[in-house]
């Protein structure tokens, strides 16, 4: 039952998002795709497998121990903090303390996660802004 319940919620959320992606704006200037393909793409994948856990649901699912959920929680807690923290202390800070988190919560030491989060947000920042052009937030040091 559960699945199905996760099934119709995701569902609704990939009619919700196939929608909003047709309602994007599309510039004379824009690429040949569009800016609405890669949104209709994420629905259409978030609709299949929503469909999936609708026909197939697991006759058994196993929950996690309370402790688990608890972590689940605090690590959607975690991600809710990024973004609120994303426009003041810019993307490489927030990205870095955000990975590095996550990373020391699904088992790695407390330096390899620094390592990891550093190296992450490092590496994100330098393919999206510096090769791609991307904008990213900007904090109080500039980057």
């Amino acid at each position: 039952m559960s699945d199905r319940i996760l099934g119709a919620c995701a569902f609704l959320l990939g009619v919700l998002y196939i929608w909003r992606a047709t309602i994007i704006e599309e510039s004379f200037l824009s690429d040949p795709v569009g800016p609405k393909a890669f949104p209709l793409i994420i629905g259409t994948v978030v609709l299949l497998s929503a469909a999936y856990f609708i026909w197939r649901p697991d006759t058994e699912p196993e929950w996690p121990a309370i402790g688990r959920l608890a972590e689940i929680g605090f690590a959607v807690a975690v991600m809710v903090g990024y973004t609120m923290a994303l426009p003041e202390a810019g993307f490489v800070v927030s990205t870095a303390v955000a990975a590095a988190f996550l990373a020391w919560r699904l088992g790695a030491h407390a330096i390899a996660a620094v390592i990891a989060g550093i190296v992450t947000s490092l590496g994100i920042y330098v393919m999206f802004h510096l090769v791609l052009g991307l904008s990213l937030a900007r904090g109080p040091w500039g980057f």
